[in-house]
């Protein structure tokens, strides 16, 4: 290895090219900082190349299948669907090379240094890059950790290996499984079992855990899978995991206590995130790590150690793009000197199956669990016009109030839309908006959207299109 002589300054350094990372360096770069960005691997990180994106090609292909019966009832002369997977698999390629291009010259755009290399603090206020055989030092009056974290297999799993797949793996898989087992209970699993199956596979889904969702939306999300003969199975133990050439075999305690051997030719889980932290040697810095070895940080993404920020997966909480992205902005403002916080309390839950789910709030649960006393409108989207033309009906949306201020307290929808719908939930709960704030404008007809008005206007019995039914009566008095 050469050392290099010279050491540089840099205002800010980011080390991670991932959402988190590069959103953090173009903010940066936005607001007047010198900033340079060191990347082990492609720009994008894990999300862009690994995950995020190529996930959503395979659930938007999905979702293109699923629209061809009612293209047919239209009148619309295509044949039944055949998937192309190598077609597939070089349309991914494609797509996240001009992604990751793109983020590339947004960081040529905005003056990012940008260093290809491997980055280790050596102190407090410096860190080295190595490259090749090169080693190159910096001094940085500020730095944030943006590395993300790496998928592991559960506790259990054969570490041997060939048809048990993590997320990227499965990406890159050149054939349709027969019959996949899928084991978790994360947003992926559910859209990865909705997807193969429509791409032509037998599922089985075995979950380690409950779903954290809305009672409604996880009763309808299952509905939506047993039509699909997608199997659930609700595990209480795992006993053992075994490949074979031919396939993998599952043994299982169900929770009502039945053990069960479930065959099936591939495994996918998406794995336990470990954040990337082991090399970059934070703990000789004051940087304190929770249990989980996730960094610590304030509500502007400050470390332990004043000058070192963190965000995305090395924090704590979910291992969302959304979160990293949100965290990265702040960080970089708040080096920059704003008045800044990130608050995840309505971050939302988005899974991708067909048809999707989002959820933000508190669901019924956890209103019940902290002895509110509120309200629940729900409307079904079989009884919404828009979705009637585009043949969208399976879903719902539920809304849930606090029965005295009448400001919403969660809006939680499975169906055609609900993406789309989110960032709208979002504010709403933000924003504290009441009832009324919903009731008041216009919304477009026809249009899914009306299908939130009427789920809101439900809060009283009056949904237009919902059938006469009593007004509801209070659902559990506070208790002071």
């Amino acid at each position: 290895m050469v050392v290099g002589e010279i050491t540089e300054e840099r205002d800010l350094v980011i080390i991670g090219g991932g959402p988190g990372g590069y959103t953090a360096a173009i903010r940066a770069a936005q607001l007047g900082l010198q900033v340079t960005l060191v990347e082990e691997g492609d720009l994008g990180g894990v999300c862009l190349n690994r995950g995020c994106i190529p996930s959503k090609i395979w659930t938007h292909t999905s979702k293109k299948i699923s629209e061809v019966p009612q293209m047919q009832e239209m009148g619309i002369g295509v044949s039944e669907p055949e998937l192309d997977l190598d077609k597939l698999l070089t349309y991914k390629t494609k797509i996240t090379e001009q992604l990751r291009t793109g983020v590339e010259s947004l960081c040529q755009g905005n003056k990012i240094e940008v260093l290809q290399g491997k980055a280790t603090f050596t102190k407090e206020d410096r860190i080295g890059v190595e490259y090749g055989h090169q080693f190159d030092t910096y001094i940085f009056k500020h730095a944030i950790i943006a590395t993300g974290s790496t998928a592991v297999l559960p506790e259990g799993f054969p570490k041997a290996r060939s048809r048990i797949l993590l997320s990227h793996e499965l990406f890159d898989l050149n054939e349709v499984p027969d019959h996949l087992l899928i084991y978790g209970h994360d947003y992926l699993v559910y859209e990865m079992a909705s997807t193969y199956q429509s791409f032509g596979s037998k599922v089985t889904l075995i979950q380690d855990e409950e779903l954290d969702l809305d009672q409604a939306i996880e009763k309808e999300l299952k509905r939506s899978f047993k039509k699909k003969k997608i199997k659930v199975i609700q595990q209480d133990s795992l006993q053992s995991i075994e490949e074979t050439d031919e396939g993998v075999t599952i043994q299982l305690t169900d929770q009502k206590g039945k053990v069960q051997s479930i065959e099936g030719t591939h495994l996918f889980t998406s794995g336990n995130p470990i954040p990337n932290l082991d090399s970059l040697g934070i703990n000789r810095f004051g940087v304190e790590q929770a249990e989980s070895g996730q960094i610590v940080v304030d509500h502007t993404m400050k470390s332990t150690a004043s000058n070192i920020y963190a965000v995305g997966d090395v924090t704590e909480g979910p291992s969302l793009a959304v979160k990293a992205i949100k965290q990265g902005k702040v960080a970089a403002e708040a080096i920059a000197g704003e008045n800044v916080e990130a608050d995840l309390t309505f971050l939302p839950t988005i899974i991708h199956t067909c048809p999707p789910v989002a959820s933000v709030g508190l669901t019924e649960q956890e209103a019940k669990e902290n002895e509110l006393e509120y309200l629940v409108g729900q409307f079904n989207l079989n009884a919404n016009g828009y979705a009637k033309v585009t043949g969208k009906t399976d879903g719902t949306i539920k809304v849930i109030s606090d029965a005295k201020t009448e400001i919403i307290l969660g809006i939680h929808m499975i169906g055609e839309g609900a993406v789309e719908l989110s960032s709208t939930f979002v504010q709403l709960l933000e924003m504290a908006a009441k009832v009324e704030d919903i009731r008041f404008p216009l919304f477009a007809h026809p249009s899914t959207n009306e299908g939130l008005l009427e789920a809101v206007e439900a809060l009283t019995g009056q949904a237009i299109h919902n059938p006469p039914q009593k007004e509801q009566t209070k659902i559990k008095e506070r208790s002071f």
